[in-house]
């Protein structure tokens, strides 16, 4: 079991920056990948943005050049830079933690993320 934990979401002004940041329990974080994914109300949770083990990325075209994630292996923890935000970012951002073999990995509880224009 892989206890999973968001932190970092808020209220912000379009065209701000956040931080958020998921630490993940586990001896072999530095195993994991790491997805932020995020759902707006009414809509279908969506991947935001990965980071592989190998510390490869990959992020959903809406975000690029505006969301960087990255990871902390010493700390047990990913991040997602979020910079010059909208409000069509506002969601819940939830991370997902997926140690090896595992196919749908743990969640976190989210943490709430507004953007006003």
């Amino acid at each position: 079991q892989v206890h999973v934990v968001e932190s970092g979401g808020g209220l912000v002004q379009a065209g701000g920056s956040l931080r958020l940041s998921c630490a993940a329990s586990g001896s072999i974080f530095r195993l994991y990948a790491m997805n932020w994914f995020r759902q707006a109300p009414g809509q279908q949770r969506e991947l935001v943005a990965r980071i592989t083990s190998g510390a490869s990325t990959n992020y959903a075209d809406s975000v690029k050049g505006r969301f960087t994630i990255s990871r902390d292996n010493a700390k047990n923890t990913a991040y997602l830079q979020m910079n010059s935000l909208k409000p069509e970012d506002t969601a819940v951002y939830y991370c997902n933690a997926v140690p090896p073999g595992s196919t749908l990995g743990y969640w976190g509880q989210g943490t709430q993320v507004s953007v006003s224009s």
